[in-house]
């Protein structure tokens, strides 16, 4: 069993977290709440049965971690134990089986909103990195092998008017998308089942501020296909969900049909890149690049990833940054805070500033099964 430290013990109503979580605000909005919170102080992701073990069999309230299983069994034990809501600590919950939660009565929060930029920049450090062969060139340095500047010393991919592409063009790929297009001047494709409108309303008047500078405009297309994305560009990075129609949405015949010398990047879920025809793709194309924040088994990776010089890999760190992870924290204790003080739902999920400082509205910030639920909505 996980060691366990407890913060305000004074507090009426006992909620368990199960992982360290960044900054103190979080505890705060707990502690305003008359919450006491037991929090597990292991790096080892927690089974089922450890984390049933520790809820007992009396518990108001669970922040739970995207690396844990919260399926049938563990929202069964919950619900026993009286817990009254639940927040998953990521923006993402492919790991959470929202309709047991709900089927017993168990709100399920979400922390959006804080992850977008900083997700973005890291797919676009991503991109560079694979690019300019920065980790070969690092590991090269750091093993004294430089001997002086050479003509064809990591040539890599120049990215400046080449074509990006983006599959899912929600908040993450749209503002990876504005990145690389202002950034470089890249022309755009992107594939999602819906048309955003805001994206390319955005491209196409920064198209007309090139051409009003006497410079040649970007060019954007909404793509029919997922293929037709991948065929085109010259850089991809993919910003799915992750549910049955993208699971292995890159596979062989996939990878097959992008340039020899392009450039793929996933910061959103892992087992969107079948990992195994992966590797076989890197090793068998060179000059293609990856940049992976995330991997179909994590924490491990298939076989031979980590040897491919050809591809960046990171510990999925796409939303490690100060600010977002302490607001992902205040954000899960806010919607454990406010169901637990019987506070409507914020009305605008996506709206979440107001509640990263300051007092908290009184409102749970984000429930994604709040309507299944009929639960009020904050006005």
């Amino acid at each position: 069993m996980a060691d366990w430290e407890t913060h305000n013990p004074s507090g009426s109503k006992r909620v368990v977290c199960t992982k360290q979580l960044p900054g103190t605000r979080w505890l705060d909005v707990l502690a305003a709440a008359d919450c006491s919170v037991e929090v597990g102080t292991s790096t080892e992701i927690l089974s089922v049965d450890e984390i049933k073990a520790k809820v007992g069999d009396s518990v108001d309230g669970v922040i739970g971690q995207l690396t844990e299983d919260w399926g049938e069994e563990l929202f069964e034990a919950i619900r026993k134990a009286g817990c009254k809501v639940y927040a998953n600590y990521a923006v993402g919950y492919n790991n959470v089986n929202v309709d047991a939660a709900t089927s017993r009565g168990i709100p399920v929060g979400n922390t959006p909103g804080v992850l977008t930029e900083t997700t973005a920049e890291m797919a676009v450090a991503l991109t560079f990195s694979a690019a300019r062969r920065v980790v070969e060139a690092d590991e090269y340095m750091r093993g004294e092998n430089y001997k002086g500047w050479l003509p064809t010393l990591y040539l890599g991919e120049l990215m400046s008017r080449k074509t990006v592409g983006v599959v899912g063009a929600g908040r993450i790929g749209a503002s990876y998308a504005k990145m690389m297009v202002e950034g470089y001047k890249m022309d755009f494709l992107y594939y999602d089942l819906y048309q955003n409108k805001g994206l390319e309303d955005y491209l196409t008047g920064y198209g007309e501020f090139l051409k009003s500078q006497g410079e040649e405009p970007i060019s954007w297309r909404k793509c029919d296909t997922v293929e037709e994305v991948l065929r085109e560009s010259d850089v991809v990075s993919l910003h799915p969900l992750l549910d049955e129609t993208t699971h292995h949405l890159m596979n062989t015949e996939r990878l097959g049909m992008m340039k020899d010398n392009a450039v793929l990047v996933n910061a959103s879920r892992g087992p969107v890149i079948d990992e195994v025809a992966l590797v076989e793709h890197l090793n068998s194309h060179p000059n293609f690049r990856v940049g992976l924040d995330v991997f179909e088994d994590e924490p491990a990776m298939k076989p031979g990833l980590k040897d491919c010089p050809n591809c960046v890999i990171v510990p999925h760190i796409a939303s490690a940054t100060i600010w977002t992870r302490e607001g992902m924290a205040s954000l899960a204790a806010g919607n454990v805070a406010g169901i637990l003080s019987g506070y409507p739902c914020w009305q605008d999920q996506n709206d979440v500033l107001p509640f990263l400082d300051g007092e908290n509205p009184q409102a749970a910030p984000s429930i994604v099964n709040r309507d299944e639920l009929g639960l009020p909505v904050f006005s």
